[in-house]
């Protein structure tokens, strides 16, 4: 597998793969995460590809995957404010945000989170309280559970988890 920036003309498969994750989520008992707003919105995914946020996982010349990834110093607003815990590190830090792929894939969202880890050594990201799936895979990723953020979007609270290089 191989991750790169996405294109414009990347976009219709994009939307196809966040259709599917809807779909997989509400499946497996976490309908709320994304299903009710149809998250996300065509403009933020265009916004992404423009600032050169929004990336692709290729298997065999096919995209499998994609998400949000950037990095540097206080980057997430809704990362500000934590309760029930605290970061782990308050050094400069890479996001993912919006992460799905097709499922045709095994291990597509395990090697998209390594990718993103390998740029920058002190990755956050977020979570729906019912999306066990993400979860799962960030404990066996070994990242650790901060405490819950909030995020714009709707009222749900998020789980809020950290990894960083051990030094």
């Amino acid at each position: 597998m191989e991750i790169r920036h996405t294109t414009e003309a990347d976009f219709a498969r994009v939307m196809e793969i966040y259709a599917h994750a809807r779909q997989f989520m509400a499946q497996h008992g976490n309908p709320d995460q994304w299903g009710p707003t149809n998250w996300p919105p065509e403009e933020l995914i265009h916004r992404d590809i423009q600032n050169g946020n929004s990336y692709v996982c290729e298997h065999e010349g096919r995209i499998v995957g994609t998400f949000f990834y950037t990095a540097g110093e206080d980057i997430e607003p809704t990362y500000h404010h934590i309760e029930d815990g605290e970061w782990l590190d308050t050094s400069c830090y890479g996001v993912v945000h919006r992460i799905a792929a097709d499922g045709s894939v095994k291990g597509t969202g395990k090697f998209c989170l390594d990718w993103a880890f390998s740029q920058c050594g002190h990755l956050r990201i977020d979570t729906h309280g019912k999306n066990t799936v993400m979860q799962n895979l960030l404990k066996k990723l070994g990242f650790t559970h901060c405490g819950t953020i909030y995020v714009e979007e709707d009222e749900f609270p998020r789980l809020a988890y950290e990894k960083v290089t051990v030094m």
